[in-house]
């Protein structure tokens, strides 16, 4: 019986190397992804996906095959040095007209069976070669390695497939977007498609809208009964005896390929899992993940402090000082590009919803948020407009507030760890597991670290946990631990 998936050209045949490449390339999907560990055949499956796409476009009424695709990759030295190579790899330079500058191009082009393919291949480090991606008319898109993508590539990519050939030549048949990748964070974008994630209200605001969408296309005629708008797809770990493209690969591939790693690289690369790897000197170095996050329940009776970090990702975390000076954090609040007065708003709806009847020992927030706008307003009289009675903490010196947070890390306290987070709170997890850390660079060859933290998305809530303890009297702690000299004065004004 022939394999519905195989792709035979240039006296080759492909056969998909396991059932998941096998779906992946046979799904009609509009949206169609398939994440894999490392060496599993993925790249190769999307190379065969666009194949078949090229081959099963209909005629146009002069009875040419048109057919105009996109390779994406997010930078060039990876387009060039991984992409186009597995391209070649099935598609050598001397099949069709190959050309190397500009953005690449492979055409291929057949009078006698009348079939002109263009493939474009775009990387997205250079901002004329994204600007040319959003405004082509494509017929189909591979992203490859989606993870390093951003979210509004692929959504302004949704408009541009499905153009070529014009419905006056014959339309597009069977246009989609392909992507492919390694595993990735659980906030990724690709995480709430794939997983069908509703946790926040972002997610469930595109799911909404991509409901409403397959709604539409779906009464409209445009979807097939059984046609998904989109699908993706996970391949087995590669150290499991389901691994794909095994029979591809050295024996002891994936053995070898665990020496010297991480666990979280292991779980990433090699078993396929949703993961964090981190990259740069992790600044909590203290935190551990197994050891100080755990559920919990705050206790009653005991008040509440708040950590509070500003500008346009403003951020809370929400916990509580037991008895014993142990803390316990159980709420974040992480916003994206977000004004003080929504954030304000946001914030006291939480609290008022999540917290009601409850106490506050302090809401502390960085000092920097006593500087006036433009309205000559603080951000703390904002705040306290909206009924939150925030303070300015006493200093916001890094090294204070990092060895505040690692000080409470580094403690146990009655056989228990001095600060705990709960599971709930997922970017102040992975921000004191490592994605808040002093970023890595290179000085004549050599690997050194900055001198501050690396401002990214989960910056604003390890700030904001900062501002959380030292409000509480963290900062005391650390300032008194200091060697002083005779007849020096504390460096802060504590209240």
């Amino acid at each position: 019986m022939t394999e519905p998936a195989a792709v035979s050209a240039n006296g080759w045949t492909y056969r998909p190397p396991g059932p998941v490449s096998r779906a992946f390339i046979l799904s009609a999907a509009f949206l169609c992804g398939i994440r894999g560990p490392i060496g599993s055949g993925k790249s190769t499956a999307c190379v065969m996906k666009l194949i078949r796409n090229a081959r099963a476009q209909r005629r146009g009424p002069d009875g040419w095959i048109r057919r105009r695709t996109a390779i994406i990759r997010n930078t060039q030295p990876d387009l060039k040095t991984t992409t186009i190579p597995t391209w070649h790899q099935w598609l050598p330079q001397h099949l069709g007209q190959w050309r190397s500058h500009g953005p690449p191009e492979h055409r291929f082009i057949d009078y006698v069976n009348k079939f002109d393919w263009q493939v474009w291949f775009i990387a997205l480090d250079r901002p004329s070669d994204v600007r040319k991606l959003l405004s082509m008319e494509l017929s189909d898109a591979w992203v490859n390695e989606a993870r390093e993508i951003p979210k509004p590539i692929i959504d302004a990519l949704s408009g541009r497939v499905g153009r070529y050939p014009a419905r006056k030549d014959g339309g597009c048949s069977n246009p989609q977007i392909i992507l492919d990748t390694n595993s990735m964070d659980s906030d990724h974008w690709w995480y709430v498609l794939a997983e069908r994630d509703t946790s926040t209200p972002a997610a469930r605001e595109v799911w909404e809208s991509t409901r409403h969408a397959e709604e539409e296309l779906r009464a409209a005629g445009i979807l097939d009964p059984g046609q998904p708008l989109l699908e993706f797809f996970a391949q087995p770990p590669g150290d499991s005896p389901d691994a794909e493209n095994l029979e591809n690969l050295r024996p002891g591939y994936y053995a070898f390929a665990k020496v010297g790693k991480s666990d979280d690289w292991i779980r990433v690369y090699i078993r396929n899992e949703y993961g964090f790897v981190r990259d740069g000197k992790p600044i909590y170095d203290a935190y551990s993940d197994a050891l100080h996050c755990r559920p919990f329940e705050l206790l009653r009776g005991v008040p509440l402090s708040i950590g509070l970090d500003f500008g346009l990702t403003p951020a809370a975390t929400i916990g509580q000082q037991l008895p014993n000076g142990a803390w316990r954090t159980r709420y974040e609040l992480v916003t994206q590009r977000m004004g003080v007065k929504p954030f304000a708003a946001e914030l006291k709806r939480f609290i008022d919803e999540k917290l009601p009847g409850w106490a506050f020992r302090n809401i502390t927030g960085d000092p920097s948020g006593e500087a006036m706008d433009a309205h000559e307003e603080t951000v703390f009289q904002i705040l306290r407009a909206a009924g939150i009675d925030a303070r300015p903490a006493h200093t916001n010196e890094f090294s204070v507030r990092v060895d505040a947070v690692n000080g409470a890390f580094g403690r146990l306290i009655d056989g228990q760890p001095g600060a705990i987070i709960h599971p709930e709170c997922q970017m102040l997890r992975k921000a004191c597991g490592g994605a808040y850390a002093f970023r890595r660079i290179w000085l004549r060859n050599m690997e050194r670290f900055a001198d501050k933290p690396d401002k990214n998305q989960f910056s604003h809530v390890a700030e904001a946990y900062q501002y959380q303890l030292l409000g509480a009297g963290e900062g005391r702690r650390v300032v008194s631990a200091r060697p002083r000299t005779a007849g020096s004065r504390p460096r802060y004004a504590l209240t």
